[in-house]
């Protein structure tokens, strides 16, 4: 070291600068001796021991984490979903994205939770679904048949109106007359003009004239609607049908949460009536078929239900509240209600057409 160079260091040692090196003490000089001569270094206060290297596995490990977890999410987002506050199946699980096409499997299993006043919905494929005519998907629209793209988006429109005030509207579903559901049908359609008179009068219809075939209605003295909300889940699609008519076809399931008309307690028993309708409707060219603007000829109509009632048709669903169906046995046809990948059956290769008596595997 030059005199220089040692003078800046007592200079520095003396002021007290940050980073100088400090003399030890003497009783630290000697330990350093006595830990010295154990060792076998050589003399000399200042040593040095070289840092050993750190392994950095444990960034390697987080990184591998993370990249197995993106490609969980890639492969099974809908499971996912449902670890990360979706597993309840309540009122704030993630919405399940429109149905475009028709489904290939039935919807996964939920936890195992019953409906409340507040959770109408919880425990069921349902908590997912969206809200009233949220939940029916209308295709893009394209020239077909006798109509330009246009007046294809209104049939389609109108067809979505159709659903909604015969199976959504309040006072329908109170029982009452489905006044804008009848003013969208041909009124020159015989059949169809006659079973609306039979159905809508007739205090005990049958199988071929109960409501229920096109009319979603609770009685109001037996029960009511919790909440203002029906769930829903289905959609259109359309082709060109005889005499160049515009064919729609929806296939729609509807989730309404009941309870007891007079149960007003916190906690009143709620069920959830399933039904899951299938309605052809055809626009027809004025040309060719006697019609009226701005209503359609019915084609076809059936529907599946569960939690509906049993018994011989009254016209209104009867939700079975306190014990279940008397009149359901262990041989009654098995179906889940949720599941829209099969069409509409009702076990025995025909089309379920009344009050078709059915067990729900879950509801």
């Amino acid at each position: 070291m030059s005199e220089e160079e040692w003078e800046r260091f007592l200079r520095e040692s003396v002021a007290g600068v940050d980073g100088a090196p400090v003399e030890p003490s003497a009783r630290a000089r000697q330990v350093e001796r006595q830990l010295r001569e154990r060792s076998g270094q050589p003399e000399g206060w200042r040593t040095y021991s070289p840092a050993r290297p750190r392994r950095r596995t444990g960034w390697y490990v987080t990184g591998l984490v993370a990249v197995l977890a993106l490609l969980v999410v890639a492969l099974f987002p809908q499971q996912v979903v449902g670890w990360f506050g979706g597993d309840d199946g309540g009122q704030d699980a993630a919405p399940l994205a429109a149905e475009s096409e028709s489904p290939q499997e039935a919807p996964g299993a939920e936890r195992d939770l019953p409906p409340t006043l507040a959770e109408p919905f919880r425990g069921s494929p349902a908590a997912r679904w969206a809200d009233g005519a949220a939940g029916i998907t209308v295709p893009p629209a394209r020239a077909t048949g006798w109509m330009d793209a246009a007046q294809v988006e209104r049939a389609l429109r109108q067809s979505r109106d159709f659903l909604v005030a015969a199976g959504l509207n309040s006072p329908v579903l109170r029982g009452e007359r489905p006044t804008k559901a009848i003013a969208l049908l041909n009124p020159h359609q015989k059949d169809v003009q006659e079973y609306l008179r039979a159905s809508l009068s007739s205090k005990a219809p049958t199988g071929k004239t109960d409501p229920l075939l096109l009319f979603s209605r609770f009685r109001p003295e037996q029960s009511r609607l919790v909440g203002d909300v029906v769930r829903t889940r289905g959609r259109l699609t359309y082709r060109e049908g005889k005499h160049g008519a515009v064919e729609v076809t929806a296939d729609v399931t509807f989730v309404y949460p009941v309870t007891a008309a007079g149960d007003r307690g916190r906690d009143a028993e709620v069920v959830r009536t399933i039904v899951r309708r299938e309605v052809v409707m055809s626009w027809d060219d004025p040309a060719e078929v006697i019609t009226e603007p701005g209503t359609m000829s019915l084609v076809s109509y059936a529907l599946d239900m569960v939690n509906g009632g049993c018994s011989a048709p009254t016209g209104y669903f009867e939700p079975p509240f306190g014990t279940a169906d008397e009149q359901r046995t262990d041989e009654a046809r098995r179906v889940d209600p949720y599941d829209r990948s099969k069409p509409i059956d009702t076990g025995d290769g025909t089309t379920a057409t009344g009050n078709d008596c059915a067990t729900a595997t879950r509801s």
